[in-house]
C-alpha cells in the first residue's frame, strides 16, 4: 500500500448539472430545472449540455480519478511509481453499474425532496408504463426526468393528469431531447400551458424518435398553437397527433393550418374542442387541401359553420389521402352539407365520414347521400348522422344508393312518420 495517493472522492448519482453545488464547474443548470414559472428565458433560448460526464453521474458511475499534476520537483519519478503502483486499487473506489436506473432516481427524489414512486422503481425496466392520476406535480416529474434520460427499457410512457405545469412539462421535454427509446408518451391533462408548449415545441425540433404524442387538456391556449404549429413543420417522425380541449381558438387554425400544408409526417391529427371557427377554421381547411400525408382529422366540438363547411368541401376536392373525417358538432347547417356534398362527388379516399349533432336536418343528409349517387369511385363506407332525424324519402334514397355501395353503412338519430295522403 502506497501511502502517498490521493483518491477522488466517491462522484455523485446526479450529473452536475441537477445538483445544487457552489464550487465553480464547467456545467450550467438547464431550464428544466427552474425552481419558479417566472424565470428569465424561455426553453427555446437554452439548451441542457449533457456531456459524457454527466450521463456518467445519471447512470451511478462515479467521474474518473482525477489526478493531480505535479506540485513541484520532489515529487518527481517517485510520483509516476506511485500512479503505477496503484493502478490495480481504481477497483476500490469504483461504484456499481446503475444499470436499472434506481439508485439516480432514488438521488433524485432527494435532491428535489419528493417521495419515490414504488410503481415507477418496479417497473423501470418494462417496456411500457403508465404513472397517470400520481399527482406528482412540478418537482416529482422533474425527479421522475432523471432517470429517464438513459432508460433504454420504456417505449410507451403515459403521464396523464399528474398537476406537472410549465415546469413539469419541461423537465420532460428536456428529457425527450436525450432519450432515444420512447416513442409514445402521453402528457394529457397537466395544465402545461403556455410555457410547457414552448418546451414541447423545442424538442419536437430535435427527437426523431416520438411517433405519439397526447397533449389534450394542457391550456395550451392560442399561443401554445404557435409554438407547436411552428415545430411540427420541422418535424417528420411525428404520426399521431392529440391537441383537443386546448381551447386553441380561432387564430390557431391559422398557425395549424400552416403546419399542415407543409407537414410530412403526421397520419392522426385531433383538434376537437378548441373552438376553431371563422377564419381560422376556413384557414385549417385549406391546410387540409394540401396535405398528402394526413390519414384522419377530428375537428368534432369546434365552429366550423357555412364558412368551413365551404372550405372543407374545397379540401375534399383536392385532397387524396385523408380516410377519416370528424365534423360532428360543428354548426353546420343544410347549406353547408350541400357544400361538403360538393367535395365528396370527386374524392376517392374519404371512407368515414362524421356529421353527428349538426342541424343538417333530413334535407342536408340526402344531399350527402346523393353526392355518392355521382360518384362511383367513392371509398366512403361509413357515414354518421347521430342525433339527426330522417324522413322516409332518405330512407328511399338510402335504399337506392345502397345498390352502388353495397358496403355502406348509415347512423342516424331516427325517422320520423310523415303523414302521406293514400290514394283509393
Amino acid at each position: 500500500m502506497v501511502s502517498g495517493k490521493r483518491r477522488a472522492p466517491r462522484g455523485p448519482l446526479l450529473p452536475p448539472v441537477l445538483e445544487d453545488n457552489d464550487a465553480e464547474t464547467e456545467w450550467e443548470e438547464p431550464a428544466l430545472l427552474g425552481d419558479s414559472e417566472g424565470e428569465a428565458g424561455g426553453v427555446d433560448d437554452q439548451t441542457a449540455s449533457w456531456a459524457e460526464s454527466d450521463l456518467r453521474g445519471v447512470t451511478g458511475l462515479p467521474p474518473g480519478e482525477v489526478r493531480d499534476g505535479a506540485e513541484g520537483g520532489e515529487e518527481g519519478e517517485e510520483g509516476e511509481e506511485e500512479d503505477y503502483d496503484t493502478d490495480l486499487e481504481l477497483e476500490d473506489t469504483q461504484g456499481a453499474y446503475d444499470r436499472t436506473g434506481q439508485a439516480c432516481y432514488m438521488e433524485a427524489c432527494r435532491v428535489f425532496q419528493v417521495v419515490p414512486v414504488s410503481h415507477f422503481l418496479r417497473h423501470m425496466q418494462s417496456d411500457e408504463l403508465s404513472l397517470a392520476h400520481r399527482g406528482l406535480g412540478p418537482q416529482g416529474t422533474k425527479a421522475l426526468a432523471v432517470p429517464l434520460v438513459t432508460n433504454t427499457s420504456i417505449q410507451k410512457l403515459n403521464m396523464r393528469d399528474n398537476w406537472m405545469e410549465g415546469m413539469g412539462g419541461a423537465a420532460m421535454a428536456e428529457m425527450l431531447k436525450e432519450n432515444c427509446y420512447i416513442t409514445e408518451v402521453d402528457l394529457s391533462d397537466n395544465r402545461l400551458a403556455e410555457r410547457g408548449a414552448r418546451a414541447v415545441g423545442a424538442m419536437l425540433r430535435e427527437n426523431t424518435t416520438l411517433v405519439g404524442l397526447a397533449l389534450s387538456g394542457n391550456l395550451l391556449g392560442e399561443r401554445g398553437a404557435q409554438h407547436l404549429g411552428s415545430a411540427l413543420v420541422a418535424n417528420t417522425k411525428l404520426q399521431n397527433l392529440d391537441l383537443s380541449h386546448n381551447g386553441l381558438g380561432e387564430n390557431a387554425g391559422e398557425s395549424i393550418g400552416e403546419c399542415l400544408s407543409e407537414n410530412s409526417g403526421l397520419r392522426s391529427l385531433s383538434l376537437a374542442w378548441n373552438g376553431i371557427r371563422g377564419t381560422g377554421a376556413v384557414m385549417l381547411a385549406r391546410g387540409l387541401g394540401a396535405n398528402i400525408f394526413l390519414r384522419a382529422l377530428d375537428l368534432s366540438f369546434n365552429g366550423l359553420g357555412k364558412e368551413g363547411a365551404i372550405a372543407l368541401g374545397a379540401a375534399l376536392k383536392e385532397n387524396n389521402t385523408l380516410e377519416e373525417l370528424n365534423i360532428s358538432n360543428n354548426r353546420i347547417a343544410p347549406e353547408g352539407a350541400i357544400h361538403l356534398a360538393v367535395g365528396l362527388t370527386v374524392n376517392k379516399t374519404l371512407k368515414s365520414l362524421n356529421m353527428g349533432r349538426n342541424p343538417i336536418q333530413s334535407a342536408g343528409c340526402c344531399v350527402i347521400l346523393k353526392s355518392l349517387q355521382g360518384n362511383p369511385q367513392t371509398a366512403l363506407d361509413t357515414l354518421d348522422f347521430t342525433d339527426i332525424t330522417v324522413n322516409q324519402d332518405f330512407e328511399d334514397l338510402y335504399a337506392r344508393v345502397r345498390e352502388i355501395v353495397p358496403t355502406l353503412v348509415v347512423n342516424h338519430g331516427g325517422r320520423i312518420e310523415t303523414f302521406r295522403i293514400h290514394k283509393a
